[in-house]
C-alpha cells in the first residue's frame, strides 16, 4: 500500500521538482517501519489496555460477589442480630474479608427486610448517573441496615464506586456514573435461618 502512495508522489514530486535529490528522498525505505508502528502502535495500546479495565472490573465484580455471599451468610444465621451489631460493625466484618482490590472506606452497605421476595428492591440504586441514596455532611449515602429476625426475607446489597481509566470520547465507556466511574454492585437475597 505505502508503495503505491509512494510511486505516486515520486512521480509528482519529479514532475514538480525535477531534482535526483528529491527523488532519492522519496524513494528511501529505512524509516517506513517506524512510521506504520507509529499509525498503528496507539489504537493497538488503547485497545490493549481497555480489554485489561474491562477484565479487572469483572473480575473485580466477581470477586465483591464473593464477599457479599460470604457476609450476608453473617445476618443469615442470626450472628448479626444476636450479638447486636450496627452497619459499621458489620461493614468492618465485610471489610475482613476484603484481601485487595476494594477501599473499604468505599463501600456502600445496604440491608432491608421484606415480607415477600415479589417486593424485594435488588436494582441498581442508579438515576442519571448519580446514586439515588441521600447523602450525610461528609459526603457518605445514607443507606438502610435491617439485617431482620427470624423467618424474615432480606436483601443484602454491597456497591463500590470503581474508577474508571480508559475512555474515549465519543465512545461507549464503562463508566455507568456521572463521575467517571462505574457501579459495581453484589446482591444476596434470602430468608433467615430461625435462629435463637
Amino acid at each position: 500500500m505505502f508503495k503505491a502512495v509512494r510511486a505516486g508522489l515520486a512521480s509528482r514530486v519529479h514532475v514538480l521538482l525535477g531534482s535526483a535529490a528529491a527523488r532519492r528522498l522519496l524513494c528511501r525505505e529505512d524509516g517506513a517501519a517506524a512510521v506504520e508502528f507509529a499509525l498503528v502502535a496507539a489504537p493497538f495500546l488503547a485497545l490493549m489496555f481497555a480489554i485489561i479495565e474491562t477484565a479487572l472490573v469483572f473480575f473485580a465484580g466477581q470477586y465483591l460477589e464473593t464477599v457479599v455471599a460470604d457476609s450476608s451468610r453473617l445476618i443469615m444465621t442470626g450472628q448479626v442480630q444476636t450479638q447486636g451489631l450496627s452497619q459499621s460493625q458489620f461493614l468492618t466484618q465485610v471489610c475482613g474479608k476484603i484481601v485487595a482490590l476494594f477501599n473499604c472506606s468505599s463501600l456502600i452497605v445496604d440491608v432491608q427486610k421484606y415480607t415477600g421476595y415479589s417486593g424485594a428492591n435488588t436494582s441498581m440504586p442508579l438515576s442519571n448517573g448519580n446514586l439515588t441514596f441521600a447523602s450525610n455532611a461528609q459526603g457518605q449515602p445514607i443507606t438502610n441496615f435491617q439485617p431482620g429476625g427470624p423467618g424474615d426475607i432480606v436483601v443484602a446489597r454491597i456497591m463500590y464506586e470503581w474508577p474508571v481509566w480508559v475512555w474515549f470520547p465519543g465512545l461507549a465507556s464503562m463508566s455507568d456514573m456521572s463521575n467517571k466511574k462505574r457501579l459495581l454492585m453484589a446482591t444476596a437475597a434470602f430468608t433467615n435461618e430461625p435462629y435463637q
